[in-house]
């Protein structure tokens, strides 16, 4: 058989971005206030670093408020609380995104859990959590919601396809279950500790790989023309010495078995940030007591 549809989230992400960027003219022009995103970096972390300064270009880029907060890796967790107390009273800013990792003295949890949910972008506090799981409107984590996107633009109805998500994690296993019952699929979450593996992934018509191990869902594991989205970013050294970026699917295996397939780079990943852009919107609308406008993924 042909080897899988490659799904491009650079250009996914690009429509994704255009439409946040119609709806931030919309929201200035008719209601008279732009959407503002505040981002604190806490540290040197280099990944952090460069992440921290795409979502600034591109909340730029869509006409929305970008504010930075760079913090010394020495501030105390009292400071960093302050700060999070200050951007919940103002108004001006929608979301406010505290980049992880966190150093280590300062209670990760605790910080999400002090961000004002209507403008947890991150979709981490246990309100948003909580509403998601009983399928009441949240702002939901980003590269779920990227990866759903993703899939339906291969099959705009999922309902009832057998779905896996390895993984459990609260960033994105757990919330990827979430949006998936919540489109009438039938999931299952798999992880280290499940039996045969390699055959529940074999079952799936939709599969999403979320474990962070590089490589490790090989061809064999897929059910010919499944919709494979990878989720893992791994940074691993080739036989030349060279290190390159990875998922946790075995692409060039699976891409002959699958359907359709994300590539990494280049698929979950730019779809990260856009859904960003896309949840600082929702919460701005939400704040001001607006409709939230239902996103269309069909022409995507």
């Amino acid at each position: 058989m042909a080897d899988a549809h490659v799904i491009d989230g650079k250009a996914i992400a690009a429509k994704v971005r255009a439409e946040v960027a119609a709806n931030v003219a919309r929201l200035k022009r008719d209601h008279g206030f732009v959407p503002g995103l505040a981002v604190v970096l806490i540290g040197e972390d280099p990944a952090s670093k460069v992440y921290v300064k795409n979502k600034a270009q591109q909340t730029a880029e869509v006409g929305m408020n970008s504010v930075e907060h760079k913090l010394t890796a020495e501030t105390s967790e009292a400071a960093l609380l302050e700060l999070v107390g200050q951007l919940n009273r103002d108004d001006t800013i929608h979301g406010i995104l505290v980049q992880m990792p966190l150093p280590k003295h300062i209670d990760s949890l605790k910080v999400i859990e002090a961000i004002d949910p209507m403008k947890d972008v991150d979709g981490f506090h246990a309100v948003n959590v909580g509403r998601l799981s009983i399928g009441e409107r949240a702002l939901v984590p980003c590269t779920p919601s990227g990866s759903i996107i993703l899939t339906k633009t291969v099959k705009k109805d999922l309902k009832g396809l057998n779905a896996v998500v390895v993984g459990r994690s609260n960033i994105v296993g757990k919330p990827m279950a979430q949006l998936l019952i919540r489109e009438d699929c039938t999931v299952t979450i798999a992880h280290s500790k499940t039996r045969d593996l390699e055959g529940v992934c074999r079952a799936a018509d939709l599969l999403i790989a979320a474990v962070g191990r590089p490589e490790m869902i090989k061809g064999s594991w897929i059910k010919p023309g499944a919709i494979v989205i990878d989720v893992g970013i791994n940074r691993i050294t080739g036989a030349d010495g060279k290190g390159r970026l990875v998922g946790d699917v075995a692409y060039d295996e699976c891409a002959k078995i699958a359907g359709a397939i994300t590539p990494v780079p280049g698929g979950v990943g730019p779809m990260t940030i856009a859904c960003l852009l896309k949840n600082t919107v929702e919460a701005a609308e939400m704040q001001h007591g607006l409709p939230v406008t239902e996103f269309d993924v069909s022409s995507h």
